[in-house]
């Protein structure tokens, strides 16, 4: 795509940037899951919560740019297992934790890119494990993940009294 380019940021940095398409992210959010918190609601806290991964868990932010205008972003970091895990990897896998990219700059490829150079950055670390999640109801996301090699091996199921 023209004019795009993919940036690694530093979140306390370009916090403006981060959580304006945070606010996108949790809107398309609570509109598969009416549980999802409204951003006013949370934001000071996830954004410090990102901000901590990004500098304690060897965190990744991705922003892409059209021009000059952030249009999405992805961001990743580690977690370390431990020997309390069933699987049989114990080693530091990639936790995807965020992405999204605006609504009218989707089905463009930017998402695709934003997350192979996720993910490549990780591989390049030595990565073999890579979680992440999605709402059941997330269609177009569960295709994506799939078609780019990833397995569904667990369900969240929830109960709200």
């Amino acid at each position: 795509m023209d004019g795009l380019s993919i940036v690694p940021v530093t979140i306390s940095e370009q916090y403006a940037a981060i959580s304006k398409l945070m606010r996108g992210l949790h809107e398309h959010e609570h509109i598969l899951n009416d549980k999802t918190a409204h951003w006013d609601d949370i934001e000071a806290g996830y954004m410090r919560h990102v901000i901590s991964m990004q500098e304690e868990g060897e965190g990744l932010c991705l922003i892409a740019y059209i021009g000059s205008e952030p249009v999405g972003f992805i961001f990743g970091y580690l977690e370390e297992q431990d020997d309390s895990r069933i699987e049989i990897y114990m080693d530091k896998e990639l936790y995807v934790s965020d992405g999204y990219v605006a609504d009218e700059y989707r089905r463009m490829g930017i998402y695709k890119q934003l997350n192979e150079r996720l993910e490549q950055h990780y591989i390049n670390l030595g990565v073999k494990r890579i979680n992440r999640f999605t709402h059941l109801n997330n269609s177009r996301m569960k295709r994506f993940m799939e078609q780019q090699g990833y397995v569904a091996t667990r369900v969240l199921y929830e109960k709200w009294i």
